[in-house]
């Protein structure tokens, strides 16, 4: 079966910034939020460069690469684009491919082209940023933020109290037609191919078919689901966390939602790192290493849990106040490698189920 559902257009390439060259360059936005503090002009050119395939949206992590271009000198360029079309065009490239970082919105896309073979191993000095349960033992991925899996519902239709405890309740009569899902969403596919591998393919299966006979709604992205709730459009639907946090933020009360966490121990309730990567054919690795690292310091974590409303994953950095603390089922619980084998599988029943259609 033709993995159709990934094949949309990419962006083209984008030349963030080069700092130096004898002019005096400053930073403005959201990035001055992250550059050091009194720090007013940019680095001058360290002659280095590194290209980067993004699938993190471009305003989310755009202000961290301009920072990161300003405060070391490095010359940035990024292609973005959705996390699984990257994954699938790095390993389509081979080592003809211009990407020295990867940037994964989730942690398949990765996991699949370590299955290929296609990604470096980054340094120790870099995975000891992080838990060991946030980076690979390979060696060939690493964690820099979280995002926790939810469901975000309509405040004038529900209350908590009558909202179902576990996922697998969502497929009953009470819930017909009311259930929103981001079916191609990357972090949507991982979190069902860690269903898979926690319950069984065929569990997971029959449960996705089952959501689709309730009449479960497709929409394309997590955004666009809770944006439907906040209007009142859909009555529930299952989204990342932060979402819901950053609409409220610029909407207020005018938006009609709540983010809802199941039980604890439900695959409902799972917990979804970005990942970051080298690439194996990298000629820039120590540039690529700086800004793994970049995205590993404090500035770059607290504009994250602050500012996007994500989940630190470096030692030492506190999460937004207004997050609830974490006691999902965590993603370093999964095997990183079945994860990645189990990408495409994943996306073939999710495809098959004809929730893509709905």
């Amino acid at each position: 079966m033709r993995l159709r559902i990934f094949f949309t257009t990419l962006l083209t390439a984008l030349l963030i910034v080069s700092c130096g060259g004898g002019n005096e360059t400053t930073i403005d936005g959201r990035a001055a939020e992250i550059y050091p503090p009194g720090a007013e002009k940019c680095a001058d050119s360290n002659g280095r460069s590194v290209t980067i395939y993004s699938g993190r949206t471009e305003n989310l992590i755009n202000p961290v690469l301009e920072a990161f271009a300003c405060e070391t000198g490095t010359t940035v360029q990024v292609r973005w684009g959705a996390s699984t079309d990257l994954a699938l065009l790095i390993n389509e490239e081979g080592d003809k491919t211009l990407a020295d970082v990867f940037l994964s919105r989730s942690p398949g896309p990765v996991g699949y082209l370590e299955s290929k073979g296609l990604l470096g191993t980054i340094g120790s000095e870099t995975l000891g940023l992080v838990e060991d349960q946030n980076h690979s033992a390979s060696g060939k991925w690493i964690g820099f933020s979280g995002r926790k899996r939810v469901m975000v519902y309509n405040t004038d239709e529900y209350t908590p109290n009558d909202l179902p405890e576990s996922v697998f309740d969502l497929t009953g009569e009470e819930y017909r037609d009311k259930v929103a899902l981001p079916g191609t969403n990357g972090s949507f596919i991982d979190w069902f191919t860690v269903f898979m591998d926690v319950h069984g393919k065929d569990v997971a299966t029959q449960w996705l078919n089952d959501m689709v006979d309730n009449g479960a709604t497709y929409y394309p992205n997590n955004r666009s689901i809770v944006e439907a709730a906040g209007r009142g459009e859909i009555s529930m639907g299952l989204v990342n966390h932060y979402y819901n946090y950053q609409i409220k933020a610029s909407e207020g009360s005018s938006h009609k939602a709540e983010n809802y966490d199941f039980n604890n121990d439900d695959i409902g309730s799972l917990l979804v790192i970005t990942a970051a990567t080298i690439l194996e054919t990298s000629e820039n690795v120590e540039a690529s290493e700086d800004l793994l690292q970049y995205l590993l310091s404090s500035s770059v974590q607290e504009y994250f849990t602050n500012r996007t409303f994500e989940y630190p994953l470096a030692a030492g950095v506190q999460a937004n106040e207004t997050l609830p603390v974490l006691s999902a089922l965590e993603i370093g619980s999964v095997d990183f490698d079945k994860l990645g084998g189990g990408f495409e599988e994943a996306s073939r029943i999710i495809e098959a189920s004809g929730i893509l259609n709905r």
